[in-house]
């Protein structure tokens, strides 16, 4: 893992078969562990997935279908010497089965590689018709999409508009089926919603709160399926909460991050909580908390837990609905730690697959 490129979170997905499976950029391709049964704890690989020209950055996207859609961004040398630049995906219908073929998605600048060699590097959501929606930062500094098609095929590249968007662009879905799109910039967050596939991205109400670039994620939270956003703080680094009936957002705890924050919901003793994950700034250990799900005001405690890891923690309930954490350790190997069964959430032991 480069640590030039910036860190995702997300890669640790539940299949419909009840396996976890995770998914890591490495030499020459993308790194894929599986677990050999629901609720482990053994896993099989890593394999590698072929990916060539493929920079070690990787976007995964998960559809109610079970669906793994993985995204990444390809650089390679063009005939007369410039630089050419795409984006890609690849698929993968079942656990554990062969990944298909990566497909290119090009740029919005099909005929000018040195513009598209300005592009950043790609986020994608999968909406509730199963299709894959993609978004990058353009050479102008707004946003771009390419959303596929109910029936497969590929719409051509919308631009956004916005500006001075840094860093990689933020999409969720919602539980009543709207893509939410958040876009990073000096002063706060540009904000695109699309209401149901088919439609068009519209801007919302820009958030005047700064965020750190490549820190955003979001889940579903609110009774009536909306979506809350959470980052890094641009200032202190700490973690933040942003939803429209939080308009000044509300920090969680005193952790210091790096990289992307991962959020799970799930119940832990009979109560609705969602559950936080990062790099420790300061050590680079994985660091865990949890609160009352829309209840901010609870606060946050930040736990660390295991060893210091590369890129950035991910969150994942495995086939038996237990809370599990995975980072990528300095040695290269995924780590896993799975919530005890007793009261409260507390992890076991680390083990390396």
């Amino acid at each position: 893992m480069d640590p030039s490129v910036p860190a995702t979170t997300g890669w640790l997905v539940l299949g419909k078969d009840g396996r976890l499976t995770a998914y890591a950029p490495g030499d020459g391709g993308v790194l894929r562990w599986t677990e050999t049964r629901p609720g482990g704890p053994g896993w099989a690989g890593p394999d590698l997935i072929p990916a060539p020209n493929v920079l070690p950055y990787l976007a995964v996207a998960q559809g109610e279908d079970g669906y793994v859609h993985l995204v990444g961004l390809r650089r390679e040398r063009l005939a007369d010497g410039r630089t050419g630049t795409e984006v890609v995906y690849a698929l993968q219908y079942q656990t554990g089965r062969p990944v298909r073929d990566w497909r290119p998605l090009g740029t919005p600048y099909p005929n000018d590689p040195s513009l598209a060699e300005q592009i950043g590097l790609p986020t994608a959501v999968v909406d509730t018709d199963g299709s894959l929606n993609v978004f990058i930062r353009n050479a102008g500094g707004g946003v771009c999409a390419r959303s596929q098609a109910k029936t497969g095929a590929w719409n051509a590249w919308a631009d956004l508009k916005g500006s001075d968007v840094r860093g990689t662009v933020s999409a969720a879905l919602a539980g009543d089926g709207r893509v939410e799109v958040l876009a990073p910039t000096a002063e706060g967050l540009l904000r695109w919603e699309r209401e149901k596939p088919g439609v068009r991205f519209e801007r919302a109400d820009d958030v005047p709160l700064r965020a750190a670039p490549d820190s955003l994620s979001a889940a579903v939270t609110e009774p009536e399926a909306g979506l809350t956003h959470f980052w890094h703080d641009a200032g202190d680094r700490t973690v933040r909460a942003w939803r429209p009936s939080l308009p000044d957002g509300a920090r969680l705890g005193d952790g210091v991050g790096t990289g992307p924050v991962a959020v799970l919901r799930t119940v832990v003793d009979g109560h609705d909580c969602t559950v936080l994950a990062h790099r420790d700034e300061v050590t680079g250990r994985p660091a865990l908390a949890a609160y009352p799900t829309e209840d901010e005001a609870a606060g946050a405690d930040w736990t660390l837990t295991g060893s210091p890891c590369l890129g950035a923690p991910a969150l994942a309930l495995d086939g038996a609905g237990r809370v599990v954490m995975a980072a990528i350790g300095t040695d290269g190997a995924l780590w896993t730690a799975r919530q005890k069964p007793e009261p409260g959430l507390a992890l076991g032991a680390w083990s390396r697959a």
